[in-house]
């Protein structure tokens, strides 16, 4: 299939960029990102990129942790395309290459391991090994959570682009700030359903990930897998599908987890609430209830445009499913409403 002309100016920029800055002493380098599983296979996610040695933290702590504070540095990566990567996870180890734009994401079976928390590991030559964190979801299992991250669990104010650019490149990930109650609101899923497991499924760009896995942590949420996107263009079009990618992981995740009902969680700024209920009409025995924050005016005028909910163009997504739905301002309304919700 021949690929469009973005994609292929793309490629070769980034085919001329390696052997450029090998030349200059960097170095292919693994970035992992937490994956899933369970006793039947364990997915395992990550990318390969260049890196300059020099900017090491034993080397420059001081520039590389102002740097590591400021949300455009996990940005700024060239990627190395189709590099074979090993991944070892127990007792499987499976060898992929990376796509055309350096990502990794493996499927591993027969792993031979446990429940709970475990690490795979990563190597592709001239590389250093590195560890991905697993979650290894137990067999008995039932529910789990699947959340959206910008303006569900973090204030973002995403896609409008000047704001978006401000808060993704400039802002110190320090100066976010969660939902009003939303950490509460996991928390007490988590107090209700010990050991639930959580994935964040987001449109953002996968650059993001280790200021997100910052700020979740200092946050109190719980960690968990993320399922983002590449921004760059693809083999069909210029730009990526939001929408499709979330339709597409939440399929998968029903798939690879049939007895797990999920609770969704997500805002009314652009999609979610469509999204999620063509879920439950597709799959109702998959979500245990929808989730949904509500934006206020100033929010909605930030994410769409308009300052009421966005309205689907297409009916057929506001026919209801036979699915509990609650919807609040924030994390703290949402957590009250679960005790009206059937065996929440």
């Amino acid at each position: 299939m021949d690929l469009p002309r973005s994609a292929r100016f793309e490629d070769q920029l980034n085919l001329r960029a390696v052997p450029w800055l090998k030349a200059r002493g960097w170095l292919p380098q693994i970035v992992a990102y937490t994956g899933y599983g369970s006793s039947s296979f364990a997915r395992v996610l990550g990318r390969v990129v260049m890196h300059n040695p020099a900017t090491h933290p034993e080397t420059d702590p001081v520039g590389t942790l102002e740097e590591a504070q400021r949300g455009w540095h996990s940005f700024v990566a060239t990627p190395v395309p189709m590099i074979p990567v090993t991944v070892r996870v127990g007792d499987a180890e499976v060898t992929a290459l990376a796509d055309r734009s350096g990502y990794i994401d493996v499927v591993v079976r027969h792993h031979g391991l446990t429940a709970g928390w475990t690490e795979a590991v990563l190597s592709a030559p001239s590389t250093e090994s590195v560890s991905a964190r697993v979650n290894i979801v137990p067999e008995s299992t039932r529910i789990g959570i699947i959340a959206d991250i910008d303006d569900t669990v973090m204030v973002t104010y995403l896609p409008r682009a000047v704001i978006a650019a401000w808060n993704t490149f400039v802002r110190h990930t320090t100066t976010r700030k969660p939902v009003h109650g939303m950490p509460e609101l996991f928390q007490e899923l988590r107090r209700r359903h010990p050991g639930i497991p959580v994935v964040y499924l987001s449109t953002g760009a996968w650059g993001s990930v280790p200021t997100l896995t910052s700020f979740l942590e200092t946050h109190g949420y719980p960690e968990g897998p993320f399922l983002m996107t590449d921004w760059g263009p693809t083999a069909t079009s210029i730009f990526r599908s939001g929408l499709a990618h979330k339709r597409t992981q939440l399929r998968r995740l029903a798939i690879e987890f049939p007895n797990i009902e999920w609770f969704l969680i997500g805002d009314d700024g652009q999609h979610d609430p469509y999204v999620y209920s063509e879920m439950a009409r597709e799959h109702p025995a998959h979500v245990r209830a929808i989730l949904i924050r509500q934006l206020n005016p100033v929010e909605q005028v930030l994410a769409h445009g308009t300052p009421s909910e966005l309205r689907s163009r297409d009916p057929r997504q506001r026919l209801e499913a036979y699915t509990p739905s609650i919807s609040g301002p924030d994390g703290h309304h949402l957590a009250s409403a679960l005790r009206f919700l059937p065996e929440a």
